[in-house]
């Protein structure tokens, strides 16, 4: 279908059927060069979101580059509103869908805080590598921002400007609880590395409950070095594995692996997530299915930066 550089689908355009406008592709495609040459010749000069998604060999603006909605689209007149841009900077700006394995809204039980709450600190820090904190509570880095976990509030807090500013984002809270609760033992970590098809409990990721990495594959398998960014962003360790891998900590001791092939004639691109059989001890199929999502989310968003 065809759709340009900056997200106008084209295909759906009575002027592209008529004949009368051609579309611009995506920034990377011969199409869009063909479209900035004719653009100069006509005009004496050219898109400025296209020449930039030319340029800076950015696929979609909406999907591939970190910097929307830049100036270019602000400056308009066109393609989008003001309204629509803010809503576009509000929304990349939070945290993934309130939403659990069942596509049902997120409620955390109170009861997961108050068995927090008896469990006892010292041991747990020695088991996750979490910090204490003078408020009684426990810090941890999850990829690349330090968390807070508050137990005498019954809240997650962020590092943001300086200070502990409120987590709203109910999925973090739950697998955080959920590990805080589950975990017994320090696990060995990098002897047996496992694929969801490995874990006792295989079957729960098929169907609806498969682990959502298409959408990591139409934005990287293409763009390997937008990968590499959003990778060393979140703090990705690489590891010799496919034509990219990475090793992501969400927890000090629960790494996740991801495993990008950009495909071949032969085979299409896809992704892998490869965990530590030592996941099983702490974490349910959903609970995996919870992180993995946490972590995929946060890689699709990658670094975000103003032009």
């Amino acid at each position: 279908m065809p759709t340009g550089a900056c997200g106008i689908n084209c295909g759906v355009c009575k002027l592209h059927l008529l004949g009368l406008c051609g579309s611009c592709g995506p920034g990377r495609s011969r199409e869009a060069q063909k479209k900035l040459e004719a653009q100069k010749a006509l005009f004496g000069g050219t898109c400025t979101i296209l020449a930039c998604a030319a340029m800076n060999r950015i696929g979609y603006c909406l999907r591939d580059c970190p910097a929307f909605p830049c100036e270019n689209f602000r400056q308009g007149p066109y393609p989008y509103s003001q309204g629509f841009l803010a809503m576009q900077e509000r929304r990349l700006e939070g945290g993934p869908p309130p939403l659990d394995h069942n596509n049902r809204l997120i409620r955390v039980p109170p009861e997961y805080w108050e068995a927090l709450r008896k469990r006892d600190q010292t041991t747990l820090l020695n088991l996750t590598l979490f910090t204490p904190h003078p408020s009684g509570g426990m810090v941890f880095r999850f990829l690349r921002e330090e968390i807070l976990v508050d137990v005498e509030n019954r809240c997650l807090n962020k590092m943001g400007e300086g200070t502990w500013q409120k987590v709203d984002d109910p999925l973090l809270e739950l697998i955080t609880l959920l590990y805080l609760n589950h975990v017994k033992a320090v696990y060995p970590l990098g002897k047996d590395m496992v694929g969801p098809d490995d874990l006792k409990q295989a079957h729960y990721f098929k169907g609806p409950h498969a682990l959502q990495l298409g959408p990591l594959v139409q934005t990287y398998a293409h763009d390997l070095d937008g990968f590499d960014a959003a990778a060393a962003y979140l703090g990705g360790t690489p590891v010799d594995m496919a034509d990219r891998a990475y090793r992501f900590l969400p927890f000090p001791r629960v790494p996740l692996y991801y495993l990008l092939w950009q495909g071949d004639e032969e085979f299409d691109p896809r992704m892998s997530v490869l965990f530590d059989r030592s996941i099983e001890e702490t974490f349910s199929g959903s609970g995996i299915w919870g992180l993995v999502t946490l972590v995929s989310f946060a890689l699709l968003k990658g670094p975000r930066r103003k032009l």
